[in-house]
């Protein structure tokens, strides 16, 4: 992980107006981290975007819920102001297991916001057109 050059594209993005930064998500780098780099990453967006209006959205997916939930808590204890979380897209849980893994992260870290996100190719479900209950008891229609 070279942290150095890490921080200063995000700096970059920061002088530049960037509503928000989004470490480690699905679309690289995730993947090939390992669990310390991953909460590295999260630890150096919210270092650098600390005296910002620049806000740090933080990947927390995992197919693991235990991985998951503990990738959350570590950016909360960081100060990230929201998790996204990618649907675990090798074991393809149900839409019972889906609601169980979301519910567990969300309960694990209450202070911030959890945004559910999936990656249609790989996800069981493909969205669908069925309303799903949020953290807060709220309904809402996935798009």
């Amino acid at each position: 992980l070279d942290e150095q050059t890490y921080a200063k594209l995000i700096q970059r993005q920061c002088d530049n107006g960037i509503d928000a930064v989004c470490p480690v998500g699905t679309t690289g780098e995730s993947a090939t981290l390992t669990h310390d780099e991953h909460k590295r990453c999260i630890e150096i967006a919210v270092e650098v975007t600390k005296n910002t209006s620049t806000k740090v959205l933080a990947g927390a997916g995992s197919n693991s819920t235990a991985e998951a939930i503990e990738i959350a808590k570590h950016a909360q204890k960081c100060g990230v102001d929201a998790l996204f979380s990618v649907t675990p897209y090798y074991n393809k849980p149900s839409q019972e297991g889906l609601y169980q893994h979301y519910k567990s992260i969300a309960d694990a870290v209450p202070e911030i916001g959890v945004m559910v996100y999936n990656v249609p190719g790989r996800d069981k479900e493909k969205r669908q057109k069925q309303e799903k209950t949020t953290k807060k008891g709220k309904k809402a229609k996935s798009r």
